[in-house]
């Protein structure tokens, strides 16, 4: 029921509204981060400390501005830094969807720049890149924020680390499977010839996405492989060429998330769905979405640190920050005594030690301010002079066709078949795990033929908007406007004809991206909306690369130069990035377990097991103790405080009448009241088996995809 409550109650404030401008971060505001470090779609990155700064760079395939670098102090709150470029500079009408559409290949969908490596060398910044049937890319700049200049490297080398080595070579580690290093010219004019060689021999378990580091004389070589399910590893040798050895550094950490639908598809992107379908969905399968490929960076204070992504459902690809250990001279992710996994929320980088021996030698929380913040301010009501850093062009635009003016966004409709070829459409990445993004449409300028309205860019693609056909003025329609809903998956259209004597109307977009879905709904007023079509499930997909993306839209489908459609106050709201509420401190709950729903209960015999599902009984009551920073003991309501004895094997989660000898477990936050306690000693968590009957352990390394393993649980307040 409460689960339902949720749902409907979100919905419900979609379609009321409500002011809310928090946007989500990982910083939980008092020394500890919760991943994903971004809610939102940030792929292949890569990252660097040089000095007290940190900059990371990520994927941008075939959108401009293109190859986006982020700054932060702290690896936890980001901000925006630059672009590398604002548009493709490359002769080919694919860049930029002014050439022939459909299977002729008029796009660069899945392709464009991908995979960037960022270094700091010689004085400058470094960013390469590869640009698909182009060669190998470089921007180079003094300044991070730039200008930045181009360098063409061309080649065949993609997916690619780079190392600056101590004698001056610079070298391109790349490829699947069989990986070269090749040595790179000083001035980025190419890779020198003849210097390209195999250092680990095909069928040694490599993957791709290379970064290469020297780290104490000795070269690691981080990759991620796909096959059969995601994992990251580690290579390492004494010298650039090998011979390497292998180990595995990360598997299986999905953060409870199970791999996505994936858009199954024939040929490229078409205008109707006939092309396309969902598949299945298995709910245990970590397969790829687990967190793999990245960079790795020493904080500071003298930790290690991986940024690796994460497939986080039609969201797209996302960022954690995981701590690493050095054991036997590898760098593992993950803590002492669960090496291979890393916590959802952690103490942040040079915070880390400070904060937990404050909290530990103290019996109260530490309230002690942290600065926060968001990479981006997703709402924009246009009235500057430039678009803000969030937003970005699906392919090139042509820039006179659109403009800011007089506060308002105007683009010029321009002739397509169908969304996926219209040119001159903005994008920015959806915000989970909720999200609802609004927009106000100025119509009078359309002409016969246009289409314009709100949508979203991923495959298959969906809109909202308004079509104006001068045939209903004929038919003795007294308004030409068409409102229409089309969901590309079924080839669905919902047409309604609608009067708008403001020439105004509102879109609004109601995503639940944790659970890939969206409903479009719009609203001639401003205040009152209604939904239009269905709950559209949404899907991962490899076609663009990309997960979903807001689009505000114009196209003519005549053939023909239309007329102009204006765009202002986009709103985006985010009803659960304020996360200061999500742990229940000082209130007394019932913990039920995922994977059973049996509540835990506390043994007379002294032991913490479960009951029988619905059992509120007093010894299925527990407070939970703010113990700072996100640290928290358990208390029984008959007095007993939990503790953990020996290694924590079942049977060995007991209880204690004294509180300062109460376990103190870090609060991992899943949402949504889903939560893991995660020990101090062994960096394992609290779980049960839901087959063997034996009680409760601590020596859970984490969840599984379906979070049915008995390490998930979940808190509902008991009303007194």
């Amino acid at each position: 029921m409460n689960r339902l409550l949720l749902a409907f109650g979100f919905w419900l404030f979609a379609l009321t509204g409500g002011a809310q401008t928090t946007s989500w971060t990982a910083d939980n505001g008092n020394g500890t981060f919760t991943n994903p470090l971004f809610y939102d779609e940030f792929s292949d990155p890569d990252v660097i400390r040089v000095g007290d700064d940190y900059y990371l760079a990520g994927t941008t395939m075939h959108a401009v501005p293109g190859l986006v670098i982020l700054h932060s102090k702290d690896l936890v709150n980001w901000e925006f830094a630059s672009y590398c470029f604002d548009r493709f500079d490359f002769d080919d009408p694919a860049f930029s969807l002014s050439g022939p559409q459909g299977k002729n290949r008029g796009e660069v969908y899945g392709e464009g720049i991908w995979a960037p490596c960022i270094r700091y060398a010689n004085g400058q910044f470094y960013v390469f890149s590869n640009v698909n049937g182009k060669g190998l890319q470089c921007y180079t700049s003094k300044d991070i924020k730039g200008p930045w200049t181009h360098h063409n490297m061309k080649g065949n080398i993609y997916d690619l680390g780079v190392l600056f080595d101590d004698d001056g070579k610079i070298y391109a580690i790349h490829k699947y499977g069989e990986v070269h290093c090749t040595e790179l010219k000083p001035d980025m004019s190419g890779p020198v010839e003849g210097s390209d060689r195999v250092i680990i021999p095909d069928g040694n378990g490599i993957g791709e996405g290379h970064h290469m580091y020297k780290i104490d004389g000795m070269y690691y070589l981080i990759s991620t492989d796909y096959s059969p399910n995601g994992r990251t590893l580690c290579s390492r040798s004494k010298n650039i060429w090998g011979p390497y050895e292998t180990r595995v550094i990360t598997a299986d950490e999905t953060y409870g998330y199970h791999a996505a639908s994936l858009t199954q598809w024939r040929g490229r992107i078409v205008p109707d769905g006939s092309n396309f379908r969902l598949g299945p969905v298995d709910v245990n399968a970590t397969a790829c979405s687990n967190a793999h490929q990245g960079g790795i960076v020493q904080a500071k204070d003298g930790s290690w640190w991986a940024l690796f992504m994460q497939d986080f459902h039609s969201i797209g690809r996302t960022v954690c920050l995981m701590p690493m250990t050095w054991e036997d001279g590898w760098p593992m992710v993950g803590l002492k005594g669960n090496l291979g996994r890393a916590p959802r929320t952690w103490f942040k980088p040079d915070a880390d030690v400070n904060c937990r021996a404050t909290a530990l030698s103290s019996y109260g929380p530490d309230n002690k301010p942290q600065p926060m913040s968001a990479p981006y301010e997703r709402s924009d009501d246009f009235n500057g002079k430039t678009l803000k850093p969030i937003w970005q062009w699906n392919h090139n635009p042509n820039d006179k066709l659109w403009s800011l003016k007089g506060g308002k966004l105007r683009i010029q409709a321009q002739p397509a078949e169908q969304l996926m070829w219209a040119r001159n459409t903005l994008t920015q990445r959806v915000i989970g795990p909720k999200s609802i993004a609004t927009v106000e449409l100025y119509t009078k300028g359309m002409k016969d033929g246009d289409v314009c309205g709100l949508g979203n860019i991923n495959v298959p693609c969906s809109w909202i908007g308004i079509v104006k056909n001068e045939r209903m003025k004929e038919s003795k329609n007294e308004s030409p406007y068409i409102l229409r809903c089309f969901e590309q998956l079924t080839n669905d259209t919902i047409d309604v004809p609608v009067s708008l004597p403001d020439g105004k109307i509102w879109f609004r977009c109601i995503g639940d991206y944790d659970h890939d879905q969206a409903q479009y709904a719009y609203s001639l007023d401003g205040k009152e909306f209604k939904t239009m079509g269905r709950i559209m499930p949404l899907s991962y997909q490899l076609i663009t690369f990309q997960g979903s993306r807001h689009a505000l839209f114009a196209f003519n489908v005549k053939g023909q130069k239309g007329g102009y459609v204006e765009f202002d106050n986009f709103t985006v709201e985010e009803p659960m990035a304020d996360r200061s509420q999500n742990i229940p401190y000082n209130k007394v709950v019932h913990i039920i377990n995922k994977a059973t729903n049996r509540p835990a209960i506390a043994l007379k015999h002294g032991l913490l097991h479960d009951t029988r599902v619905g059992d509120k009984s007093l010894l299925t009551q527990f407070r939970v103790i703010d113990r700072g920073v996100g640290l928290v003991s358990l208390q029984c309501a008959d007095g007993r405080f939990v503790k953990v004895y020996g290694n924590g094997l079942p049977g060995d989660v007991r209880f204690t009448d004294k509180g300062e000898e109460a376990e103190i477990f870090l609060w991992q936050d899943y949402l949504d009241h889903d939560f893991m306690l995660l020990s101090m000693d062994n960096h394992k968590y609290l779980g049960k088996s839901p087959t063997t009957g034996s009680p409760y352990s601590m020596d859970f390394p984490g969840a599984d995809p379906a979070r049915k393993n008995g390490a998930v649980l979940y808190w509902e307040e008991v009303v007194e």
